[in-house]
């Protein structure tokens, strides 16, 4: 008998182990996909400045009087190998890319305000974290809609609702809260949703496009 309690252990905890692999293999993945689509956010926004300095360039000779630059001058670049592109399923949106999404609609609708749309991101982040540490809180779980300083710093914003109902929030029968069930509480999407908010927190180039 207490062999077959001494297998069980054994079997118990190589699950257990393997299960923390797992996990620890897909943080990796996502920590790897998450510089990915930071470094290609600033290269896309580094060719859009590039190209506007061309166009502003341009102008300030125009207004001057000067003559367009001769395109003979401009050093053309060896053309592009052709590559045979394969075609793809279209995969759906992760909850990450969702999420990216919506922060960078949440920052271009209110480009012109980057205390606000910074103090949103940080808001959010407050409201994910203190879920993530203390999932068993209901009053972290809840929050009033028609609290004055929830729709100030991220209600009344484009996405702000959104953002939270992708970390699992949901509107309860009032309409009146947006609450994450405990049962719901998922922490690789909690995990996920902080890393996106702090990327678009440090990374200036985020939602430049």
């Amino acid at each position: 008998m207490e062999r077959e309690r001494e297998k069980e252990r054994i079997r118990i905890g190589k699950e257990l182990l393997e299960a923390k692999r797992i996990e620890e293999d897909n943080e990796r993945k996502r920590i790897l996909a998450l510089r990915k689509a930071e470094k290609e956010e600033e290269k896309r926004a580094r060719e859009k400045i590039k190209q506007r300095l061309e166009e502003d360039k341009a102008e300030r000779r125009r207004k001057l009087g000067l003559p367009a630059e001769d395109p003979n001058k401009v050093k053309t670049p060896p053309p592009a190998a052709v590559e045979t592109k394969i075609s793809l399923p279209v995969r759906p949106a992760t909850k990450a890319e969702q999420m990216r999404n919506c922060l960078r609609s949440l920052k271009q609708s209110h480009k012109e305000d980057d205390a606000k749309v910074k103090r949103a991101f940080q808001t959010l982040l407050t409201y994910v974290g203190n879920v993530a540490k203390n999932p068993d809180e209901e009053k972290f779980r809840k929050i009033r809609l028609s609290n004055p300083s929830f729709q100030e710093r991220v209600g009344s914003l484009n996405g702000g609702v959104q953002f939270l109902e992708l970390c699992g929030f949901v509107k309860d029968e009032s309409a009146a809260f947006l609450f994450l069930p405990r049962d719901k509480v998922d922490m690789p999407i909690l995990n996920s949703a902080g890393a996106e908010l702090n990327s678009a927190i440090v990374n200036p180039f985020f939602g430049v496009l």
